[in-house]
């Protein structure tokens, strides 16, 4: 795996400490959140609070996907996330991802500033949405997923399940690289919760390591998520910071190199003492 990567300036340094992508849904019916960040002087003022708590990314997303959620016109997406890009944009360097599976929403996304495009589908539901990467030379984190948020839970059995995850992933991005998006650039998301139940979650962050073997760094996305609820017999998700800080510093623990959290301060926290443990930084 390349050890550097360099996005607006930025140097990610694989291996050396773990970095935070911050969670800014721009939607209404996201599961933890939707609704608090739906306007752009919201949206801003978080994105705002997030780089001044050390967030490394921002992730703007206008199309929720927890499980059942419905798929959002085209338009829809674009007025959601755009202007909150370009208002991101217009005062901060910070590095901006796109959550998106939209190919249109990706490319008018990089026009306004975006740097990096988070796809839960790896590049699956659209067939534009590679060559658009490729063609834009920006990086891409390609999840793993079965069916879609709609269909996702009747998806759940494996005989294998990291198995699955590897050859979904490595076919993910081999489809990438044969387009001409360098390996370096591509980012690895087992997708929790994403066609998983609670016992498969759990399996996924203790089993981490095996997924070293494809050469991309690893992304992670415990946050608030319910598998977390259930072992804390917790129904509201923003309740749910210190599960998602013990899972957090498992991933790490398991050598997750990005973090995709809502509570930033919290998990900076927990991001460098567990980097002080884990990764020998002090």
């Amino acid at each position: 795996m390349s050890n550097n990567l360099i996005v607006r300036g930025q140097c990610f340094s694989w291996g050396r400490r773990t970095y935070l992508m911050g969670v800014l849904n721009i939607t209404p019916d996201s599961f933890s959140d939707g609704g608090d960040f739906s306007s752009v002087v919201r949206a801003l003022d978080h994105a705002r609070k997030m780089e001044l708590a050390g967030v490394d990314i921002i992730d703007v997303g206008g199309q929720s996907t927890r499980p059942g959620a419905e798929q959002i016109p085209l338009d829809t997406e674009l007025d959601r996330v755009i202007p909150v890009v370009e208002a991101i944009r217009a005062e901060s360097s910070i590095p901006i991802s796109i959550d998106t599976t939209s190919a249109e929403v990706a490319k008018a996304a990089i026009v306004a500033g975006a740097d990096i495009i988070n796809d839960i589908s790896g590049g699956s539901f659209d067939s534009e949405m590679l060559p658009v990467i490729a063609k834009c030379q920006i990086p891409i984190v390609i999840m793993h997923i079965r069916g879609n948020p709609q269909t996702m839970e009747q998806y759940g059995n494996y005989k294998n399940l990291m198995a699955e995850i590897r050859c979904f992933l490595d076919k993910r991005i081999n489809a990438a690289t044969s387009l001409g998006i360098p390996r370096r650039k591509v980012i690895i998301d087992p997708g929790i919760g994403f066609a998983k139940n609670y016992k498969q979650n759990l399996e996924i962050l203790r089993r981490l390591p095996e997924l070293r073997r494809l050469n991309c760094p690893i992304l992670v996305g415990v946050s608030r998520k319910s598998f977390i609820g259930h072992i804390l017999n917790q129904p509201d998700a923003k309740k749910r910071v210190w599960g998602t800080a013990a899972a957090c510093c498992a991933a790490i623990f398991n050598g997750a190199d990005i973090l995709r959290v809502h509570d930033v301060q919290a998990i900076r926290d927990v991001n460098l003492v567990a980097d002080a443990i884990f990764r020998n930084r002090m």
